[in-house]
């Protein structure tokens, strides 16, 4: 009988092993395809110029591969986005876990996680028929296609995955440590603050991370309300071209194998990486934060 029951457990860890290899093995040709059809264009431009370059001008003659405004959109409307959505999906977390009844949070929880299911090009929609002129009139700009508009957005898409994780990392915490502080005389607030978030700070930061993992790499909502002007924004009112939103509207028209062509597979290499760097900040924080709060409790 043990000799099965460790049999079984050695098939599935190979099972799981099988999976994970799976999956980091495909990560991997995914890199090595965008490597081969990107370097290609370092024949013919520096990698200083490609990434350092202000202008993106592909169809020109001669044409231009910079894409420092395409890094510095996607930077600004990734960092505006974070401003909006952390706190926003954070504190309604800590509402629906810690401050609302029942009822409320049996009604408002799906809710919450039925606007994660909405579909990017109705956002983008919404961002372009109603967002976009009541911007433009609000604040008497040329256009209310823009950083602005495409980080709310983006903010728009990631708040219910960051409120939705770290609702349920919230909600987990042992209700010993809370009844625990309570009777030692702090309050509702207090608990809240030093001994719930403290507790779980590691959900809450893989909350952070998934949601701005969608903000970086979205396509669609930035294709349609960022504005498509390759340029470096003076203001979060002008508009900008993130990095996804310029493969996506080019990669049809760019001849194949040519110098465009190239130029997006490259401009794919330097978004993975970007995002990759991100991952592993945040994995390195959220593991920070592992510890610090379990040193706190």
């Amino acid at each position: 009988m043990s000799n099965t029951r460790q049999l079984k457990e050695r098939l599935i860890h190979k099972f799981f092993y099988g999976i994970a290899f799976v999956s980091i093995f495909t990560l991997f040709l995914i890199f090595l395809f965008l490597l081969l059809e990107g370097i290609p264009l370092f024949e013919k431009i520096s990698i200083n110029d490609f990434i350092f370059g202000n202008y993106w001008y592909p169809t020109s003659d001669p044409p231009e591969f910079g894409v420092f405004p395409l890094i510095i959109a996607s930077v600004a409307v990734t960092a505006v986005s974070a401003v909006v959505s952390i706190p926003l999906g954070v504190m309604t977390a800590i509402y629906l876990a810690e401050i609302a009844s029942n009822k409320v949070r049996e009604i408002a929880k799906p809710v919450v996680e039925l606007l994660a299911s909405l579909p990017s090009v109705v956002i983008g929609f919404f961002g372009m028929v109603i967002v976009a002129p009541f911007l433009q009139d609000t604040f008497n700009i040329a256009t209310g296609l823009n950083l602005f508009n495409a980080a709310i957005m983006l903010a728009f898409m990631s708040v219910p995955t960051i409120c939705s994780i770290s609702e349920d990392a919230i909600y987990s915490v042992p209700k010993e440590l809370k009844e625990a502080s309570l009777a030692l005389g702090a309050t509702h607030f207090e608990t809240i603050h030093k001994v719930v978030l403290p507790a779980s700070l590691s959900g809450i930061s893989t909350a952070v991370i998934l949601g701005m993992s969608r903000a970086i790499g979205e396509t669609m909502v930035v294709l349609m309300v960022a504005g498509g002007a390759a340029m470096i924004p003076g203001s979060i009112f002008d508009p900008v071209r993130p990095m996804p939103a310029s493969i996506a509207a080019e990669m049809a028209e760019a001849p194949f194998r040519g110098d465009h062509y190239y130029a997006l597979f490259a401009t794919g290499i330097v978004l993975f990486v970007f995002t990759l760097c991100f991952n592993l900040i945040a994995d390195h924080v959220a593991h920070k934060y592992k510890q610090v709060g379990a040193a706190t409790l």
